[in-house]
């Protein structure tokens, strides 16, 4: 299967049991989306038209991205179709503090049927992930989104953590079943460069101790 190859951008397998999985988009409507993404990269006027672009070893397809308030957004162009295949925004979250927010991401990807087995979503978070980039997934997820953060925990260190009131804390590799279906628990995928220790100093968050004796008082 090929690859895309990319250059960077400055920003240990392990068993996992699945999260919460309900969320899915209708084909059509994703299609629609990505039809008016494609009419706006051909308006002059508009902030999506001549963005920059890196090419890929699959003949046809390129990257366009750019960078808005934080949140950087990676679209994946079939110019020989002139077609927009699909896109993956890296998203800030209001859910954490001022602390933790230059550290996290959220990705979310849309991509046609068409091209959706391709990797292309798993090649773009590699190549965040790869420049340092510290992922955080939503409280629920598709089947395939699931099933791509899966595979990337066999080459990025990934861990559970609580999210509320604005406080990360770290619950571990593994946790229960109970503490999974709760919809405050997410994942969290580390960046290349980056260790735990420093992760949570930087971000504030808390241990895991910290996190369970908050959770049985609240």
């Amino acid at each position: 299967m090929p690859t895309l190859a990319l250059r960077a951008i400055c920003f240990p397998a392990r068993l996992i049991s699945e999260l919460r999985i309900d969320v899915n988009h209708a084909p059509q409507e994703v299609q629609n989306e990505l039809d008016a993404i494609h009419q706006r990269m051909q308006r002059p006027s508009d902030r999506l038209y001549a963005l920059p672009e890196v090419h890929t070893d699959i003949p046809g397809l390129v990257l366009r991205y750019r960078e808005a308030d934080g949140e950087y957004y990676v679209y994946v162009v079939d110019t020989r179709r002139d077609r927009v295949a699909g896109y993956t925004v890296f998203n800030r979250l209001i859910e954490v503090g001022k602390r933790a927010d230059p550290y996290v991401r959220a990705p979310h990807s849309k991509y046609a049927p068409a091209y959706q087995g391709m990797g292309l979503a798993t090649a773009v978070y590699r190549w965040a992930l790869d420049a340092g980039l510290c992922i955080i997934s939503g409280a629920r997820q598709s089947v395939g989104a699931h099933r791509l953060w899966m595979g990337l925990a066999r080459d990025y260190e990934l861990g559970f953590v609580d999210l509320r009131k604005k406080q990360l804390s770290y619950l571990g590799m593994a946790v229960s079943q109970r503490v999974q279906e709760d919809l405050h628990t997410r994942m969290i995928l580390l960046g290349r460069g980056w260790a735990l220790p420093e992760y949570m100093r930087l971000t504030g968050m808390i241990s895991a101790k910290e996190a369970i004796s908050q959770h049985d008082l609240g």
